[in-house]
């Protein structure tokens, strides 16, 4: 009987940590083969990405390419061998928004391939 897999470390990024990065911990959190933390790149984010986050990641994901750029002059070092996927998602949904919902639900299992 083989052991199983370890969930992977599955990180969401945007800017304030209010809208689609916590949108897509929320979805993600339940699924068996995924844990999943959320962060922001601005300073008055509700939790801004550190690098206790950066360790913890075995994937990164960002809504926007702006945020790759931030998160690769923050942790060039932490990044060096992650996946990094932009989604490019706009910031222009609420939390869980359906559409916002319908768009990760089709993108990060791709990705990260779950399909």
């Amino acid at each position: 009987m083989s052991k199983p897999l370890a969930k992977r470390n599955v990180l969401f990024v945007c800017s304030r940590n209010q809208w689609r990065s916590p949108t897509a911990e929320q979805i993600f959190r339940r699924h068996p083969d995924l844990n999943a933390r959320s962060g922001g790149t601005s300073p008055k984010a509700k939790h801004a990405v550190n690098e206790n986050d950066m360790a913890w990641a075995d994937v990164v994901m960002v809504m926007e390419p702006k945020h790759k750029q931030r998160l690769m002059a923050d942790f060039s070092e932490a990044l060096r061998d992650k996946p990094l996927h932009v989604l490019d998602i706009p910031d222009e949904y609420q939390y869980m928004d359906p559409e916002l919902v319908e768009m990760l639900e089709q993108s990060v299992p791709a990705l990260l391939g779950l399909e």
